[in-house]
């Protein structure tokens, strides 16, 4: 089979497109053909080895497909069923071998890639707005980067929940997106202090909670925007991992909370993995969460889908697809 290879930790150079042997499934797996795997800010963390996996590494986390092949002990797919699947590295290939416990039927009437779209992002806006911070209607909320792929999905989950979403962009057309998606406010970030804008926007209280993806860049601001016993929930690092800090400045900022979120922990035991992807799909199929799929490259593109998000030059989700 052909695979995005990563022999050696480092910039968008290291992922080679090339010929590997055809991955086999053992007890409690299942191989599947992949027809799209999802491009996330975690896949660059595993390239660059700030999250080190075992080399060489096959990098991709999501990804749907259909299942070829089972192994010993596997009941609950069976060979022909779509299933999509998070946090299973090795998803940058026309082969996957994946854990049973983290296949999710495809329900019909949901296109394969938008469900491939939903698993890492979607069910991370699930688990963000419905356990780590459980939104209450009326709630303020602070969504950076609201027009990526990320902050679509957080955008929506937030309204979902009765939420108003003030959210951060770059620029007008990124703009026209956050708001499509049901933002209530955008702070262009590019343009003005973001943190004193939510203050303004507030009536110098501050927001809620803060969802931050970007990490170094945004975090000063962050602490500036929240209200007493607000909640910075710190669910990424696109912008680097944030320094060491003295905790005592939460206490100074309005005993604040501060939480470093995984996806891997909330979707941890199955029943909760199929739950949450439950709500997900529900919310797509009665169009309460649209999810959009911005660019599509060819498997052999991956390169140039992490310098483009990295870049921050996309909106929506970005994909990769074997065959093309």
């Amino acid at each position: 089979m052909r695979a995005i290879v990563v022999d050696a930790y480092g910039g968008p150079k290291v992922l080679s497109y090339k010929e590997v042997p055809d991955p086999q499934p053992s007890r409690g797996e299942a191989l599947v053909e992949v027809v799209a795997a999802g491009v996330n800010f975690i896949d660059i963390y595993h390239r660059e080895g700030r999250y080190p996996l075992p080399l060489p590494l096959i990098p991709g986390s999501e990804g749907v497909g259909t299942v070829r092949a089972t192994g010993p002990g596997v009941t609950r797919v069976a060979v022909g069923d779509l299933v999509a699947w998070p946090m299973v590295p090795g998803s940058y290939a026309e082969l996957a071998v994946i854990p049973e416990r983290m296949a999710v039927h495809v329900p019909d009437g949901i296109e394969p890639d938008i469900a491939a779209a939903a698993m890492v992002q979607g069910l991370t806006a699930h688990y963000l707005t419905r356990s780590t911070n459980p939104l209450r209607p009326g709630d303020d909320v602070l969504v950076h980067a609201a027009a990526g792929g990320m902050g679509l999905l957080l955008t929506q989950a937030v309204k979902l929940h009765g939420g108003r979403v003030i959210g951060t962009v770059s620029s007008d057309e990124k703009a026209r997106l956050a708001r499509a998606a049901g933002a209530d406010e955008i702070i262009r970030y590019d343009r003005e202090d973001f943190s004193q804008r939510v203050r303004e926007l507030t009536g110098g209280r501050g927001v809620d909670v803060v969802y931050d993806g970007v990490g170094r860049t945004t975090f000063e601001g962050d602490l500036l925007s929240l209200r007493p016993r607000g909640m910075l929930v710190l669910y990424g690092a696109a912008s680097g991992p944030v320094p060491p800090f003295d905790p005592q400045r939460l206490q100074g900022a309005g005993s604040l909370f501060l939480t470093r979120p995984t996806l891997s922990h909330y979707v941890a035991d199955r029943d909760e993995l199929l739950n949450r992807a439950a709500d997900v799909f529900d919310w797509i199929t009665s169009g309460a969460m649209k999810v959009s799929v911005s660019h599509r490259y060819p498997l052999a593109h991956a390169r140039r889908a992490h310098e483009d998000l990295a870049a921050r030059r996309t909106t929506g989700k970005l994909m990769l697809i074997p065959g093309r």
